[in-house]
């Protein structure tokens, strides 16, 4: 088990998804952040089932840095309740996750 995680978020649009990635790694909160979308979401929300297309933000960063990771989300996101979660890396290339340690 390493340090690092991985932190997701969707946003509605692809301009909110960059503003996001942006603001994390420029703020040292992730090393990385992908983009990738659009993608199909269905959920329940407010008792109804409802869809929509998304974009998925994947931020690579410490456990130790998630709260500033979910505050900085919270902030920046247009939604009532974003996901904002976290899964462990457990594992991972030598170079590259030395190469993360680095830039966090």
């Amino acid at each position: 088990m390493t340090d690092f995680i991985l932190v997701s978020t969707t946003t509605e649009t692809e301009q909110a998804a960059q503003k996001i990635a942006k603001a994390l790694v420029e703020q040292r909160l992730a090393a990385c952040v992908q983009v990738a979308g659009p993608i199909y979401s269905a959920y329940r929300w407010q008792g109804e089932v409802q869809s929509s297309q998304e974009w998925l933000c994947t931020a690579k960063t410490r456990r130790t840095l998630f709260a500033q990771v979910e505050k900085a989300i919270a902030e920046l996101h247009s939604y009532d309740c974003p996901e904002i979660i976290a899964t462990p890396i457990t594992d991972g290339s030598s170079a590259y996750l030395a190469w993360l340690g680095h830039e966090l």
